[in-house]
């Protein structure tokens, strides 16, 4: 009876897996947290902000790792392709939704190889010029881009991420021909902005933020259907005139899939308490960032939205990578 007991045990182990035992015991060593953008940018700030309060609540260091290029596709592909076992997490963005269908030669799917863990926040872009630019409104600007067609160049931190998509869904709606720069990310593009080498930048709010307060970058509109209150007197694209005109970024934690739901559980919970905490949401809200707890669940439903929306705008706009 006994060894018959044994047996069964044993046999029932090897169904549950080394992984799903492993989860266990997890965290047991520290986790590698990649941000698929450069140090500096909107992506790399909210993920330190997570880590700094992950670390404790976890009891082992989350570190952030910086795997920048091809509009955030290296690092994602990185951590599609390794073990689904917790310890190696992505800050995903807006930019893998878009990647899904704007390239066409990804070895990785971000929807199948990819399991949502946690939505961090959900974040404004900002239309910002250089204050050498003449225009002080959107029309302003639209009537500025018409009179210069192909004279004008604006910024994003890559191609494929919502700084570009939101320009090309710019060109779209108001017919003007002004030329994508595309950068390695968010800060590069705005140092070059900041120089006058490039005139304008749907940036993500948090990394342009405080250079619109310093008075260094003059903001035209915020892309989302509400005015963001930290920018009370910037409108909204629609209130600027240019109708139909809705976009946003949003920062959230993925896992390798077949990351044991224990796991990804664990890190939702943890991602979450911490976005409760008054001095990170104060902490992401001064950055532009708006705290968006919830479920793994809520997190998948949305990320599946926002394929389908973006894969809209890449059709419309004939935006293609290879």
């Amino acid at each position: 009876m006994v060894v018959r007991v044994a047996r069964v045990v044993f046999a029932a182990l090897l169904c549950v897996g080394p992984i799903a035992l492993h989860a266990q015991g997890w965290p047991a060593k520290p986790i590698r947290y990649v941000v698929p953008f450069p140090p500096g940018g909107s992506t790399d700030i909210l993920a330190r902000v997570i880590a700094d309060k992950l670390t404790p609540s976890l009891g082992q260091p989350v570190v952030v790792e910086n795997k920048p290029g091809a509009a955030g596709n290296i690092g994602t592909e990185l951590v599609a392709k390794s073990p689904p076992d917790g310890y190696t997490i992505l800050m995903a963005t807006v930019a893998q939704s878009i990647s899904e269908t704007l390239y066409t030669n990804l070895t990785f799917s971000f929807a199948r190889d990819l399991a949502p863990v946690a939505l961090i926040a959900l974040v404004p872009n900002v239309m910002v010029v250089n204050p050498a630019v003449p225009a002080k409104t959107v029309q302003e600007f639209i009537a500025l881009a018409r009179a210069k067609p192909g004279q004008i160049n604006f910024a994003s931190s890559g191609s494929g991420t919502s700084v570009h998509m939101s320009g090309e869904l710019f060109k779209m709606l108001t017919g003007v021909d002004i030329v994508h720069i595309p950068y390695k990310g968010s800060a590069q593009a705005l140092t070059d902005l900041l120089g006058g080498q490039v005139s304008v930048m749907f940036d993500n709010l948090p990394s342009s933020m405080p250079h619109i307060k310093s008075g260094k970058l003059r903001a035209l509109a915020v892309t989302t259907a509400k005015r963001y209150p930290a920018l009370p007197t910037v409108p909204t694209m629609v209130e600027a005139g240019v109708p139909g005109y809705e976009a946003s970024a949003w920062f959230g934690i993925v896992a390798p899939a077949r990351t044991p739901a224990a796991i990804v559980d664990r890190l939702n919970s943890e991602v979450n308490r911490s976005l409760n905490l008054p001095e990170v949401r104060e902490r992401l809200e001064q950055q532009g960032a708006e705290p968006a707890p919830g479920t793994p669940a809520d997190f998948g439903a949305f990320i599946k939205a926002e394929i389908a929306k973006w894969g809209k705008v890449v059709k419309a706009s004939g935006a293609k990578v290879e």
